[in-house]
């Protein structure tokens, strides 16, 4: 397969939690890939920051403020990006939040604020997506971001690890739904990245969390944005068009499900 298959010059792509940490770097290497990136968040200046760093770099972007646990909203934000650019070729559904907290003191309010934005979310953006794909007869790849919490067990993180593991099914059915209309839709499951989201500690926490996650790791380090962002990439190009309802887990070997 030449390189030339990771070209996306002439495409579309869609990504949600674009405003930082994977969903930035994603946006970065898919316009530095060419294509014309919509970039969705709430963060209104991480936005403005990746559109920024796209167009200095001589790509194309567009940014839309949305609210991705907001169905009407991403429908809205979609129909924007079709207008201005025509259907999505590829969605990065990257939009997520983390919450923590043993399972006896969960909250009916923790689990559906984590299940309306890293569950749903996902769902209204594959929706939206999907429908204008469909509509435009455009083949597509949509990418969903999953996570190593579905092959593990994690004290702490059941709300997280149950939409995590929500959205792997959904990426599942919907490939199996999706395959006639030759649209491809496979999940990123990262291990422990380096990003705005695992950063919610104090400095010292933070490295020994990261010291400990890298010790479990053949490769003896944790990951960056850009090794998920490359995943991403090669789901989203021609490179992987035979690839469908397929979960590829760049975790550093941290887990190794058969």
């Amino acid at each position: 397969m030449p390189v030339t298959a990771y070209d996306l010059t002439g495409r579309t792509a869609f990504v949600t939690g674009a405003a930082s940490g994977i969903g930035r770097a994603t946006a970065l290497l898919l316009a530095d890939a060419g294509a014309t990136v919509h970039c969705a968040d709430l963060a209104e200046k991480g936005l403005t920051e990746t559109r920024t760093a796209i167009e200095n770099a001589g790509g194309t972007a567009h940014t839309h403020l949305v609210d991705v646990s907001d169905r009407a909203a991403v429908h809205t934000a979609m129909a924007a990006a079709v207008s201005a650019s025509g259907p999505p070729h590829v969605l990065a559904a990257v939009a997520g939040i983390m919450h923590s907290s043993p399972v006896l003191e969960t909250r009916d309010e923790d689990l559906d604020r984590v299940m309306a934005v890293n569950f749903k979310g996902v769902l209204y953006a594959c929706q939206a997506a999907a429908r204008s794909m469909i509509d435009a007869g455009v083949p597509g790849s949509i990418i969903t971001m999953a996570s190593g919490a579905v092959d593990t067990a994690n004290p702490g993180l059941l709300c997280y690890g149950a939409a995590k593991a929500a959205v792997v099914q959904l990426t599942r059915t919907l490939a199996a739904e999706l395959g006639r209309h030759a649209i491809r839709v496979n999940a990123v499951a990262p291990g422990w990245v380096r990003t705005p989201m695992t950063d919610r500690h104090d400095v010292q926490s933070q490295r020994q969390a990261e010291a400990a996650m890298a010790r479990i790791s053949p490769l003896g380090r944790v990951g960056e944005p850009a090794d998920i962002a490359h995943a991403v990439l090669h789901l989203a190009s021609d490179a992987s068009s035979f690839t469908t309802g397929q979960i590829l887990r760049p975790n550093g070997g941290v887990a190794m499900p058969w």
